[in-house]
Parts: C-alpha cells; sequence; structure tokens
C-alpha cells in the first residue's frame, strides 16, 4: 500500500495554526509572524510535506515558470547572446525543467528601474525565481516579497544562494602567477556593484599583502572591451607589469589582445589568469589559464532547490572554483599544460549545516 501523502491540512494541524496561515507561509506569502513561520516549516520537515506545484498553477491560472533575472551593467542588449555567464545560467536549469511541466522565463533589467521590476517579476512569481546577477539590497526586496528565490551569487543573509568561493579562486590564482616568478602582479577588476567581482577584489588585495607585492589594479565592466582599455591603461602606466588577474574571461580576452597590440609576448613577458571558464576562455589566442567557475552546476542546483518548494531562508550551497592551466601561463615543468582537474569533475558542494 502506497504511504499517504500528507495534506496542506496535516501541515496546518501540526502546526497548531489554520490552514490560510499554513498556506502563506509554504507559498512565501506576506502575513505570517516569524513564530508562525517557524512551526510551519518544522511541521513540513517533520511531515515530509511538498505542495502540489500543477494543483497550485491550475487554481491560479499561471503557468509553472521558474524566472532567471539579471540586472545588468549599462549594456541591456544582446545580454544573454554576448555574456557566456548568462547562457551557462540557462544551460544549468532547462534539463532540470525538462519533463517536470515548468517554463523558463528570463528577464534582464537595468538598474534605474530595477526596484519596480523586481516588485512586478515576485508577485507573478509560481516556481521561484533564480537570480542571476543582482545586488543583495534587490534580491532582499525579491525576498519580502516572495520566498521562492535562489541568488547565484553572494547576497544578504536571508537569502538562499549557491555560492561560488570566488575570494579563495582569487587568491589561489594570484599564488599561482607568485609560484611562476611573477612579481608584478595586476588586476582588472570588475563591476564595484557586482557582488562576484567585489569577492574576486577581496581576494586579489588579500593575496598581494599576503605576498608582499603592491596592488596595482584598475576596474572594468566585464566586456572585452573593457578589458581591452583597462589592460592598456595598466601597461602604459606600469611597463614593469608582468602578469594580470582579470576578474572574467571575456575582460581577460581583450586583456590578451590588449598585451600582444604593444608587442608583449603571451606568456613569456605577460602571463594572465581570467575568471569563468566560459568560451571566451577557449577562444582567445593563446588560450586562457582561468579559475573555473562551475555555472551550470550551480544553477542546476538552484533549480531543484526551487522544485523542491520555499528553500530554508539563509540556505547556502557551497562549490569550488578551480584553477584550470593553458596557454596564457608558462610551464614551468616542462610538461602539457592540462587543467587541474577534468572539467567534470568541479562539482564539489556541500549545504551549510
Amino acid at each position: 500500500m502506497n504511504k499517504v501523502k500528507p495534506t496542506i491540512e496535516d501541515v496546518a494541524r501540526a502546526a497548531g495554526v489554520s490552514r490560510a496561515s499554513a498556506s502563506r507561509v509554504i507559498n512565501g506569502a506576506p502575513g505570517a509572524s516569524d513564530l508562525v513561520r517557524a512551526r510551519v516549516h518544522a511541521a513540513v520537515a517533520e511531515l515530509g510535506y511538498r505542495p502540489n506545484e500543477v494543483a497550485r498553477a491550475l487554481a491560479s491560472g499561471r503557468q509553472r515558470a521558474v524566472d532567471v533575472v539579471a540586472v545588468t551593467c549599462g549594456r541591456p542588449i544582446g545580454w544573454l547572446g554576448t555574456d557566456p555567464y548568462f547562457s551557462r545560467v540557462v544551460a544549468g536549469l532547462m534539463p532540470v525543467l525538462e519533463g517536470v511541466n515548468a517554463q523558463l522565463r528570463l528577464h534582464t533589467i537595468d538598474r534605474e528601474r530595477a526596484a519596480e521590476a523586481i516588485e512586478t517579476i515576485a508577485a507573478n512569481a509560481t516556481l521561484g525565481a533564480v537570480l542571476a546577477d543582482t545586488t543583495p539590497d534587490l534580491a532582499t526586496r525579491f525576498y519580502r516579497r516572495c520566498r521562492r528565490i535562489v541568488s547565484m551569487v553572494p547576497t544578504a543573509a536571508l537569502v538562499p544562494a549557491m555560492e561560488a568561493d570566488n575570494i579563495d579562486g582569487a587568491i589561489a590564482a594570484v599564488n599561482e602567477l607568485h609560484r611562476l616568478g611573477r612579481r608584478r602582479i595586476a588586476a582588472i577588476h570588475g563591476p564595484a556593484v557586482n557582488p562576484c567581482a567585489s569577492d574576486r577584489r577581496t581576494g586579489f588585495r588579500r593575496a598581494v599583502r599576503q605576498l608582499g607585492l603592491v596592488d596595482v589594479s584598475v576596474d572594468g565592466d566585464f566586456h572585452r572591451d573593457g578589458g581591452y582599455q583597462a589592460a592598456r591603461r595598466l601597461l602604459d602606466q606600469d611597463p614593469e607589469i608582468d602578469a594580470m588577474l582579470v576578474a572574467n574571461d571575456l575582460m581577460a580576452a581583450g586583456a590578451v589582445q590588449a598585451i600582444t597590440a604593444t608587442g608583449r609576448r603571451i606568456p613569456d613577458d605577460v602571463s594572465i589568469i581570467g575568471f569563468d571558464d566560459s568560451i571566451a576562455a577557449v577562444c582567445a589566442n593563446p588560450q586562457l589559464t582561468t579559475m573555473r567557475l562551475p555555472v551550470e552546476d550551480m544553477a542546476a542546483a538552484a533549480a531543484r532547490l526551487l522544485l523542491n518548494g520555499t528553500p530554508a531562508a539563509g540556505y547556502r550551497q557551497r562549490f569550488s572554483v578551480d584553477l584550470i592551466r593553458r596557454d596564457s601561463t608558462p610551464d614551468r615543468a616542462g610538461g602539457a599544460r592540462v587543467a587541474l582537474r577534468d572539467v567534470d569533475d568541479t562539482n564539489r558542494q556541500a549545504p551549510i549545516d
């Protein structure tokens, strides 16, 4: 005999609240106290309750969907086609959503209208939203309106998130360049408002301080031409630079073009390490050594979390960032340049207890 699945009435009874209160908590709606929310979540966990998403969608007349939200840095046009990060998010989500009667809805928001757009998207969410690139304040705003969200970037304490170890990744990159004998290591940082860029900046500064190096850096915009211009500025200001850490692969590809345009050789004169391990890394010439961000795995984990119901407040799932060696850094050992690990072996994650 099949075990009878618990209902929302069972949850309400176990929590000692009304069905309406239990429904508000399970659906992430406002109007319930913290005590009531804690009791309902405890009852849900104890009973193993799972909402019937199909029934909820039919009752509301809305199609079940996962919304992907990105706040762009000044270039809303062509964001999906020109930035490999966002297409990798989609690539990670789609296999999980196949066969579960769910759509994928993409939203790009410019910063000026972000608050208003966040309110609208949250009000119409069904399965929930994956915040591909939003600031902690906007994530908090979304969370107040709809608790079925997962951030892909560092965020506010209450907002559930997939976290890549950007700080340690940047530290590992600087240490690798230092191990290779580089002593004038510069950085091209990403936009100050981007949480991942902020963490990578923190890691770079921590590493150069620990190694006793000078902090030589400029800001970029996560685009190829921004990386080109930033690298040219660095080399004009400090011709002795012998290595660069660049906060994403698109900018690193532009930096490669700038370095070679000055007559310098990569990696002999200037070594370079990017960040992400996107298609831009393998299309650059030479191919980029980079810190691999497991974006597809993070997006898939976010989708599975949303399909399981409303994530617990403050949930975290951590992912390592791994060094992938290619031709933009020298191989002092004289062997072939290969990745430290196979690309398929990077999903080492563990939820926080």
